[in-house]
């Protein structure tokens, strides 16, 4: 059984990927923040920690690898999204976007990526961008947010050299997902007259997710896979 870890996983897109890595074999290590692990399903190893805070993921971290001594893949979800152009960014909305999108995803993937440059068989780090962490027109609304999520992109690129320049790390790889708009009941609250059938869906996510993790793709290196859904804006 190929164990996988995901963070953030009691949200909208962590609660499908919970379900699609368990229907697909896997072992599932799920973290979330306090008070939703309620909402998971009952055959994950559900772990509450604030992942913005670097000795509570320690020792989170420890004790998950205390007992599984080999993780397949790691699917860094956690994360949050701010509104606003750079006039409107003060360093509050900048540092909460910091920590929610980069802190979370490093202070997991720094441990995990050591313990990966360990294995035999390496392991998968799959981050989750986003459009404004790529196209600055598209971050020209959501100024702190892109600024976070382009660190994950650069984040993924550091690992990827460290694994290369590794003795160890031939078979270590980290990859970023990049959305377009999910279709979430959030989105649809604060965007009413969007036309929903042109946002991607989560289970879509969920399936790229399983197919970058599995045997069949095992060649693939340093992907930044791009699931836009129908239109792009």
């Amino acid at each position: 059984m190929k164990t996988v870890i995901i963070t953030g996983a009691a949200g909208n897109l962590g609660k499908v990927t919970v379900d699609k890595f368990l229907a697909d074999g896997y072992k599932v290590i799920a973290t979330t923040s306090q008070g939703k692990a309620g909402d998971l399903h009952k055959d994950a190893e559900i772990h509450e920690v604030d992942l913005s805070d670097e000795d509570a993921v320690d020792e989170m971290t420890s004790a998950i690898l205390s007992r599984h001594k080999n993780i397949d893949a790691a699917l860094f979800l956690a994360g949050g999204y701010a509104h606003g152009g750079v006039a409107e960014t003060d360093f509050a909305r900048l540092d909460r976007m910091m920590s929610l999108n980069f802190h979370t995803a490093f202070f997991t993937a720094q441990r995990i990526f050591q313990q990966m440059l360990t294995q035999k068989e390496g392991g998968r780090l799959v981050f989750i961008g986003a459009r404004p962490g790529l196209d600055p027109k598209a971050a020209a609304t959501s100024f702190a947010y892109g600024i976070s999520k382009s660190l994950v992109f650069y984040l993924a690129d550091i690992l990827n050299a460290a694994a290369r320049a590794s003795s160890h790390g031939s078979k270590v790889s980290a990859s970023v997902v990049v959305p377009s708009t999910i279709d979430t009941p959030q989105n649809r609250a604060a965007m009413p007259k969007a036309n929903f059938s042109h946002w991607v869906k989560a289970e879509e996510i969920a399936e790229t997710l399983l197919i970058i993790c599995d045997k069949r793709t095992s060649t693939w290196r340093e992907n930044v896979v791009k699931v836009y859904g129908q239109v792009i804006d």
